[in-house]
């Protein structure tokens, strides 16, 4: 791999960790189109990159989640957290991301190898795209009916710990390539009810400890890995870049607009390439 691969690489990987249409998928599909040899600690590598994109632009919420967090611990020693998560939405927050995090966290660890996989098979990629597709397509169909109905989307202190643990189950899911874990934890959140800016957030937001947890399982290979320190570091920052500014986007763009648009470009991506797979063979 060279420095302009990896350029194109970390740009592919920045914009669609944050743009709901599977970084994963991506990551199978364009070093076949660039002719790229790209392995899993140089994708974990990008992934770091992303995590300090969406660390650098959701600095303060985090430096209020960690502050928020030593202090529900006194909480729990003085008897007060019920009270602390209903007064202080910092709080609630972060126990919702850290109760979020449980099941991707289980199923990480219990069918990693049978995700992994998945990777080799660009039919299988090809069709989780197509279910990313209709997962954004029907999360925009439950929140036009709710809008129909006039129900009030849910603000941070209405969201319930099942809220978060379905949305974690769906990032869960995300591991399979071709599911866009954006796109499914901000789809599970308009299932669940939030509101549209809330529930791209919370994504982001809970996006820190997969991103670091899956790092840190992969931090040998990625020290072991010998495409080049230039290479390295232009994949990375390409990464960072890119991804800091699909998170901007992403969340002045939910806020206004439908997710369906995402929804058509991955059923045209997935439908296409699982065609052309199809008739390779």
């Amino acid at each position: 791999m060279d420095i302009i691969q990896a350029i194109i690489m970390g740009a592919v990987q920045g914009l669609t960790e944050f743009l709901p249409i599977s970084s994963s998928a991506h990551l199978v599909f364009v070093p076949e189109l660039i002719g790229a040899q790209s392995s899993l600690a140089f994708d974990t590598l990008l992934h770091v990159g992303t995590l300090v994109a969406v660390v650098g632009y959701f600095w303060k919420d985090i430096l209020a989640m960690i502050k928020a967090f030593m202090s529900s611990l006194i909480d729990i020693i003085n008897g007060n957290f019920k009270e602390g998560i209903k007064e202080d939405p910092f709080k609630r927050l972060t126990w919702l991301v850290l109760v979020g995090t449980i099941p991707a966290g289980l199923m990480g660890i219990l069918l990693k190898s049978e995700f992994e996989s998945l990777f080799s098979s660009i039919a299988a990629v090809s069709f989780f795209l197509l279910i990313t597709g209709v997962i954004l397509w029907s999360a925009e169909w439950i929140s036009d009916r709710n809008r129909e109905k006039e129900i009030k989307c849910k603000e941070i202190k209405e969201v319930s710990f099942t809220n978060s643990l379905i949305i974690g189950l769906f990032q869960g899911f995300a591991i399979a390539p071709g599911i866009s874990r954006s796109g499914s934890t901000i789809a599970a959140g308009l299932f669940s009810g939030l509101e549209r800016k809330l529930a791209a957030r919370y994504s982001f937001l809970l996006s820190i400890p997969a991103i670091l947890g899956a790092a840190l399982v992969q931090a040998k290979d990625i020290a072991g890995f010998d495409a080049g320190l230039e290479v390295m570091i232009a994949g990375f920052l390409s990464a960072a870049i890119f991804s800091y500014l699909a998170v901007k986007f992403m969340m002045g763009y939910i806020q206004k607009h439908s997710l369906r648009i995402f929804a058509y470009y991955c059923w045209i991506i997935g439908a296409l390439s699982l065609i052309i797979t199809l008739v390779w063979k």
